[in-house]
């Protein structure tokens, strides 16, 4: 078919796209040029074989499930950023988004041509006026990595003006959504429902329906779920292997029966596609039909759409509903279950934390205090838990000072 015939039928949108298709991938072969689009516009050939042949037979790339580097440094501080985050990684940390404000910073400094080593109370009055549209708790956040990285600074023998910390916004005036079990019911259907309109490899919605319910069924954060290689899930056993969560901790999260069925369906459509290292253990379990990683950014656009289609309203300006309100519908909901079968909230709340991942009950406890607002007659009979969590204001011990 030659292309003279093609390029006619095609809309312009289709046609860029394609083009900065084959760019991207560095083909040059005419002949194939014509096959392929001859396929793309039959309605008859399936989308997913198309995939398939793009892999297999039109492009040949090595897919090594490799991020690219966005962390590019330039700044006179470009090796102490990498030092830094190094020692903080080896420590356990995860240092991602540190590395993200180390890259504002970089360009800050890049921008005004800082050459001297040291950081001044003047570059950071410069640098905290360029930040008029971050929300109080991102400037805490920053100011924190700025804070840490100024003491670091002193220590390797570069004096740095030490910033004081800005007012911690209070960690408990936010109230995360909890999903109903109605709604919760709404979001599978959608997720099962939802349809793929255009042709990009790079899509994400076949992996929608599988990690929303993992999300939810099993609590993980997204950046675990997604960071998930093949060896770290177990379906025979019924258990994910978490390596490195949010500190740093490891832990074993249990899985139903209905969710390893569901992600046994997800490999079963996974592995038809011909993808280098799709079986190897430590290439990622949630993937692209391309191969590549699965970013948090294209999960958080299609839980839109499911809401959409859900008839739930997203809110927007960080008031949700959010991916990460799963976990927190989930743990709610957990304690209800565990209330209503009798359990003891007082000796289930440390099993409920573990789970999680928290490092302390007082991490977990909001929970307890969500649910307690949410289901008040649920709750009601928990004396033990109650005392320990809510006492009374005649039951406190108050320093004369504060």
């Amino acid at each position: 078919m030659p292309c003279a015939t093609v390029w006619p039928a095609v809309s312009l949108r289709t046609r860029n796209q394609f083009l900065s298709y084959l760019r991207r991938w560095g083909t040059k072969t005419q002949t194939r040029l014509s096959h392929i689009f001859g396929l793309i516009l039959n309605p008859c050939v399936n989308t997913l074989w198309i995939l398939l042949l793009c892999q297999n037979g039109f492009m040949n790339r090595k897919e090594g499930f490799i991020m690219s580097n966005k962390f590019n440094y330039r700044s006179v501080y470009a090796p102490y950023f990498k030092q830094f985050i190094a020692t903080k990684q080896s420590h356990g940390y995860v240092t991602l988004r540190t590395e993200w404000i180390f890259l504002e910073l970089d360009k800050f400094f890049l921008g005004r041509n800082v050459t001297a080593l040291g950081i001044t109370r003047e570059q950071v009055e410069q640098w905290r006026a360029t930040r008029i549209n971050d929300a109080p708790a991102t400037i805490y956040t920053k100011y924190s990595v700025l804070s840490q990285f100024c003491r670091f600074l002193c220590k390797v023998g570069y004096d740095s003006y030490i910033p004081r910390m800005p007012v911690n916004p209070a960690k408990n005036s936010f109230t995360p959504y909890i999903f109903s079990n109605k709604e919760m019911a709404a979001i599978f259907c959608a997720c099962d429902n939802l349809r793929l309109y255009d042709r990009h490899m790079s899509t994400i919605q076949f992996i929608i329906p599988a990690i929303i319910r993992l999300l939810y069924g099993t609590e993980l954060r997204i950046s675990e779920a997604l960071s998930l290689k093949n060896r770290d899930v177990d379906l025979e056993k019924r258990s994910i292997h978490i390596r490195k969560g949010k500190n740093g901790e490891e832990r074993l999260v249990p899985l139903s029966d209905t969710l390893a069925k569901v992600l046994k369906q997800y490999l079963h459509y996974r592995d038809k596609m011909p993808l280098p290292h799709i079986f190897d253990v430590n290439g990622f379990f949630f993937v692209s039909p391309n191969g590549t990683y699965c970013r948090s950014g294209s999960v958080y656009t299609w839980f839109r759409k499911v809401l959409a289609e859900s008839g739930i309203p997203f809110q927007g300006d960080h008031k949700g509903p959010r991916v990460h309100d799963l976990r927190h519908t989930f743990a709610v909901h957990s304690l209800v279950k565990m209330a209503k079968s009798g359990m003891d909230l007082y000796y289930s709340l440390p099993l409920l934390s573990v789970f999680l991942g928290h490092k302390s009950l007082g991490a977990t406890d909001h929970y307890v205090r969500l649910t307690a607002e949410m289901y008040p007659n649920i709750l009601k009979d928990q004396k033990g838990i109650g005392a320990y969590l809510f006492p009374k204001p005649n039951n406190l011990a108050y320093d004369g000072n504060n």
